[in-house]
């Protein structure tokens, strides 16, 4: 009861106010906080063989890196420590509710692209948890689909379809704020941000701002810190970081996963 009504006071203040959040993501370090960590992850095909790494289109690779190391500082520098006050004066549990809340919200765009991807059955699944939580965890600040029901959520974005239907990812890219994508997933991105249903509300550009700002903050405080990780164990980390990005998508375009042992 707690969590729920402290949420629905912090959300009430963070939602006066941002696009929507980035895909269950976003969903950045220099590394997104939309990317896991599957840097020591090797990807295999349904009959359990390796996959040969392909590779990667990069012909941007000098900007791409100039925009890698200023993200890197602005994460040192600025986001990090927001993130570290922001976490240390809301506490975790309030946190976890606004992230169930945004993710709830976003349960129209998992829906439509589970439909486009031939997903019926993680559809179902969309349409039970939205209903679930909405009405059982109190507008989704609560997540009982998942712990009462067992009902994982599922994870579905445009630019996964898109690579469904066949799209080739172009170009990689590297964005200020947001990091790795190509030029697929760029397009994917902005499609579902615009079929998110925040879009859809009457937000002027300052509250808008503010939702945008509070959920990525809310999420950078919520997804492990994994940068110094990559920077104290890779050779380059920027490589390390484009190299994750795409088995990260290939995996979930081609739905590859590591046999079991």
């Amino acid at each position: 009861k707690f969590c729920v009504f402290a949420c629905l006071i912090s959300a009430s203040l963070l939602a006066l106010a941002t696009p929507p959040p980035l895909p269950a993501a976003p969903e950045t370090a220099a590394v997104s906080p939309r990317i896991p960590d599957l840097l020591a992850e090797e990807e295999f095909d349904e009959q359990g063989e390796a996959v040969t790494e392909e590779e990667i289109f990069d012909p941007l690779e000098p900007w791409n890196r100039g925009v890698y190391v200023f993200n890197d500082k602005l994460y040192v520098w600025v986001l990090n420590p927001v993130r570290d006050v922001y976490k240390a004066a809301v506490p975790q549990d309030i946190r976890g509710c606004i992230g169930n809340f945004v993710s709830n919200l976003s349960a129209p765009v998992v829906l439509v692209n589970t439909l486009l991807q031939g997903r019926f059955a993680d559809a179902w699944t969309v349409m039970s948890r939205f209903g679930i939580n909405t009405v059982l965890g109190v507008y989704g600040f609560g997540d009982p689909a998942a712990s009462e029901f067992d009902m994982a959520p599922p994870s579905a974005d445009f630019g996964q379809t898109l690579g469904r239907w066949g799209a080739v990812g172009g170009p990689y890219l590297y964005w200020p704020l947001f990091g790795p994508a190509n030029v697929r997933d760029t397009v994917g991105l902005v499609a579902d941000n615009m079929a998110h249903p925040v879009s859809f509300m009457e937000l002027d550009s300052s509250e808008m701002l503010g939702y945008t700002s509070g959920t990525f903050i809310n999420r950078l405080s919520l997804v492990p810190d994994i940068q110094e990780e990559i920077k104290t164990y890779s050779l380059d980390p920027y490589v390390a970081t484009r190299q994750a990005y795409y088995d990260y998508r290939n995996s979930k375009i081609n739905g590859r996963k590591r046999p079991a042992a």
